[in-house]
């Protein structure tokens, strides 16, 4: 059985499309086949983020038209065999495929063997959202610890409700540990407590996201793992089955390093 899953958010620039790259590129690490979807008609940005941009020819617009077939729309990740990515089209709109033709995409990606199926939604709860979620059975909620982000997660939690999607999970991301403990930012726990949905991971909030974003690298490529890597990694290994405690990150640096590398030799 294919995983189709859904990584949305309600508000825009709460690093949606970092944790699907990321996520995706976790997933095909450990060996699963993985196919992330662009669903932002017209914005798409994903291809930037895994550093696949130039290699696009077609896209998903072009196999719903008959103009190619699926493996020619796939652009095959050059580091990572097990994942590609299927690009949304930069110079149409949203209103350019229907909730329909996205299931009927998905269904070919099921049928060409995915373990998953990531759609990056796009921002917002109109007709972009309705698209993405269309064929999901799974949707993980990013969100940041400010108000605004947490108060149109729980928004979309509802529309997911709505649309039976019932197994939701939560992302938070860019937490600032430091923040937190002077009653600045909301902690992870305010943040449960309004949504109340199980907790997929916590991303501290690291620089080195822009590096990679930049550099079309997802931060799990890394030989040595930053915070945030590290958390993108374990955040994997839960969607997977796998039990892995959370970071503690309120724990000096130095200490976590030294935990994360006992963690990974064991």
């Amino acid at each position: 059985m294919t995983r189709v899953v859904v990584l949305t958010s309600g508000k825009g620039g709460v690093g949606k499309t970092t944790c699907t790259a990321n996520l995706g590129m976790a997933l095909a690490q450990k060996g699963r086949r993985v196919a992330v979807i662009d669903a932002d008609f017209g914005l798409r940005n994903l291809d930037l983020l895994l550093g696949l941009e130039n290699r696009i020819v077609y896209t998903a617009l072009d196999i719903l038209a008959g103009d190619c077939r699926l493996d020619q729309a796939l652009v095959k990740d050059k580091r990572q065999p097990n994942l590609a990515l299927l690009p949304a089209a930069q110079n149409r709109s949203k209103e350019s495929i229907t909730p329909e033709q996205m299931t009927e995409l998905v269904a070919k990606l099921s049928a060409a063997g995915y373990h998953f199926v990531l759609i990056d939604c796009p921002a917002g709860i109109e007709g972009g959202f309705r698209n993405a979620i269309a064929a999901a059975k799974e949707a993980v909620i990013v969100t940041t610890p400010e108000i605004s982000a947490v108060r149109d997660a729980d928004r979309v939690i509802g529309l997911l409700e709505a649309n039976d999607i019932k197994a939701k999970r939560l992302i938070i991301n860019r937490l600032k540990p430091a923040m937190v403990q002077e009653d600045l930012m909301m902690s992870v726990q305010d943040v449960q407590d309004i949504l109340a949905v199980p907790l997929l991971g916590v991303v501290p909030d690291d620089e080195r996201v822009i590096v990679s974003t930049n550099k079309g690298e997802p931060l799990v490529l890394e030989k040595k793992l930053s915070l945030a890597g590290v958390a993108f990694s374990n955040i994997a290994r839960r969607f997977l089955g796998e039990k892995v405690p959370f970071l503690d990150l309120t724990a000096p640096h130095d200490d976590l390093f030294s935990r994360f590398r006992r963690m990974f030799r064991g």
